[in-house]
């Protein structure tokens, strides 16, 4: 669903549209810490892959014949990424490999949904099939948002689109969450992102009529509560801080100038319209671009990258040469050859390359006594476990973060114990890690695995031996 801007605003402040795209404004207002404005911010990227991530193919060509045996049989061991070589498609961030851990173990089967897991992936629940009503709690991501708040909160971008589709473009409905029952709004490509994102530089004039009708539309709103109570004065009440909360955006990231100027994209005439005619790899290569620019101008502290989804055009790949689609490809055929392996890895060594060019931009620009790649973590996970269509007990990961990380995820390559057995971790336990790590303490974010409460396992916490010693 395509959404025009200023329609948006209006339909935000009206409650038009079931308020299905109210919460990408009202978590503005609800992002609230106790940091301290001069405290270096941490800064997250969820890169969200397709299809699944096959534990094959995340086993190390270096491994010996007993760890490449504990490798097939799920045995739970770890080793030193340094002493080992990188699978192929993972050799592009060999020079990254002191940031990185490849881990192995954590399931999805809170979250696993077949061909799409939706908001479930980010949220540690079962989203089914693109129903607002099975969204149970606000995603990983925006929790994060609220711990580190910038004057966009949390940012995602999206180059999904769904099986038997045709490209998306602008401004349309995200799989990120900020509230039971609410889903993001998110940018479809890399110039509707460029636009909107920096707009405070590039099209003030756009700045100053959005906030003339935030203005229109706020005082318009706070008239209608007079002789209102109870839940409806609340309702419009919430419509309003709404309203004001992206007025203030606004003049926060106005303030921004000077340091957005510094880090402006450059984006190719190409992605005019919404890239029609631009390739996968120009369009990932510019989303990149705008992530780092997003970041290092202050503008967001947390991304959530959708990379690619069953219906993304992947016929642009150059080792692509049967033009086969990532949905055939997850079935396992799709070439005369059966090359499904070989085009999983190489859809992964893309992606690969996109991040390597964020690790390396965000290393080269100064902050503090390091750089903002210190203060950065990147989350590079499937949207489903293991498969196309599940199984969803192994989801393996590749993590990459900055000196200044609060959990220990240098240089190692962890499996940990399979789903169901004593010691396993669910994406649910990952997450509560990342929100222990970063400030909010909880016992337990997302749902409970059904297999590991019939086998009386344990299974709410972080998982401890991510945590670094206080």
């Amino acid at each position: 669903m395509l959404i025009n801007r200023r329609e948006l605003l209006k339909k935000t402040a009206l409650g038009t549209a079931s308020l299905a795209l109210t919460p990408s404004f009202t978590h503005l207002a609800a992002a609230n810490s106790k940091r301290s404005d001069s405290e270096t911010p941490h800064r997250f990227i969820f890169v969200r892959k397709s299809n699944g991530n096959l534990p094959s193919q995340f086993g190390l060509p270096s491994f010996s014949s007993e760890e490449l045996k504990k490798h097939k049989e799920k045995e739970a061991f770890e080793l030193d990424l340094s002493k080992h070589e990188l699978p192929d498609w993972l050799k592009g961030l060999d020079e990254h490999k002191a940031n990185m851990t490849i881990l192995h173990g954590i399931s999805m089967c809170v979250s696993g949904g077949g061909h799409y897991s939706y908001s479930g992936c980010m949220g540690a629940f079962k989203a089914g099939r693109n129903v607002l009503s099975n969204i149970k709690r606000a995603t990983i991501d925006f929790e994060l948002a609220k711990l580190f708040p910038s004057p966009f909160g949390h940012v995602e971008m999206s180059l999904a689109v769904p099986h038997g589709r045709e490209i998306r473009t602008g401004i349309v409905s995200g799989y990120s969450a900020p509230a039971p029952q609410q889903r993001n709004y998110c940018y479809a490509d890399p110039m509707t992102a460029y636009n909107e994102l920096f707009k405070s530089v590039n099209d003030p004039g756009a700045v100053v009529s959005d906030n003339a009708l935030l203005d229109y539309l706020r005082e318009k709103e706070s008239g209608r509560l007079n002789g209102l109570n109870g839940g409806e004065y609340r309702k419009i009440q919430s419509q309003v801080d709404s309203l004001q909360s992206i007025r203030n955006r606004n003049t926060k990231v106005t303030a921004l100038g000077n340091k957005i100027n510094q880090h402006l994209p450059k984006i190719d005439p190409v992605h005019a319209g919404g890239g029609q005619n631009a390739t996968l790899p120009q369009k990932q290569a510019a989303f990149t671009d705008v992530i780092i620019a997003a970041l290092a101008a202050g503008l967001t502290n947390v991304v959530t990258y959708t990379i690619d989804d069953l219906g993304t055009k992947i016929a642009s790949l150059p080792e692509n040469k049967e033009k086969t689609s990532i949905h055939a490809v997850g079935h396992g055929g799709g070439d005369p050859d059966g090359r499904a392996a070989y085009m999983r890895n190489a859809i992964k060594t893309h992606h690969m390359r996109q991040v390597h060019t964020l690790i390396t931009k965000l290393k080269s620009i100064p902050e503090g006594n390091g750089t903002l790649f210190d203060n950065t973590t990147i989350i590079y996970m499937p949207e489903t476990g293991a498969g196309h269509h599940g199984p969803d007990n192994e989801a393996p990961m590749v993590l990459l973060s900055g000196v200044n990380s609060k959990l220990d995820l240098a240089g190692r390559y962890i499996r940990l114990p399979f789903h169901g057995t004593e010691g396993h971790k669910t994406l649910s336990n990952w997450y509560t890690t990342l929100l222990n790590a970063y400030g909010n303490p909880i016992e337990h974010y997302g749902d409970l695995d059904l297999t590991m409460e019939r086998n009386r396992l344990k299974q709410k916490g972080a998982i401890d031996q991510f945590m670094r010693a206080s």
